[in-house]
């Protein structure tokens, strides 16, 4: 895989946006356009509006990993976290390397206090994915204030 052998971050960032960009193709024009809408309503913070959409999607297309991860992403704007980590376990058992559902695993475990779990979904998100500056820095971070601790 390019991106876990990639070392120049903006070369990392670009090819992370085709791969993103292979995870938005549903091959679904009903879907493509409620996750269109879906976005537009995320974007205005109308979250049950999205939620609907979202629910539509992953009805109609249940292996559209994409689906569920969008779904996970309105709940956790929304701190429903149990809600959103449940559609990050459907994301991740349908797309394994799914990097942006392991960072948003990553911050709901470090937002609940559980640092250690948070630390090893950050590690999994840069096998995947090392150039990533957000999960460098929350591995950081994490390590840092575990070893406070006395892990």
């Amino acid at each position: 895989m390019d991106l876990k052998r990639e070392r120049n971050e903006k070369a990392a960032e670009r090819i992370a946006q085709r791969i993103w960009d292979e995870w938005m193709k549903s091959g679904s024009a009903t879907i493509d356009l409620l996750l269109q809408w879906s976005s537009e309503a995320t974007r205005k913070k109308e979250f049950a509006v999205a939620l609907d959409f979202l629910d539509q999607i992953v009805m109609l297309e249940p292996d559209y990993a994409e689906g569920w991860n969008r779904r996970a992403t309105v709940h956790y704007m929304m701190d429903s976290y149990s809600k959103s980590m449940a559609d990050i376990e459907r994301t991740l058992n349908l797309e394994p390397r799914h990097f942006g559902a392991l960072s948003g695993m990553g911050a709901i475990l470090k937002a609940t206090g559980r640092k250690e779990l948070a630390l090893r979904a950050y590690e999994r998100v840069l096998a995947i994915y090392p150039m990533m500056r957000n999960a460098q820095n929350e591995v950081v971070t994490l390590t840092e204030e575990l070893a406070g601790e006395g892990i």
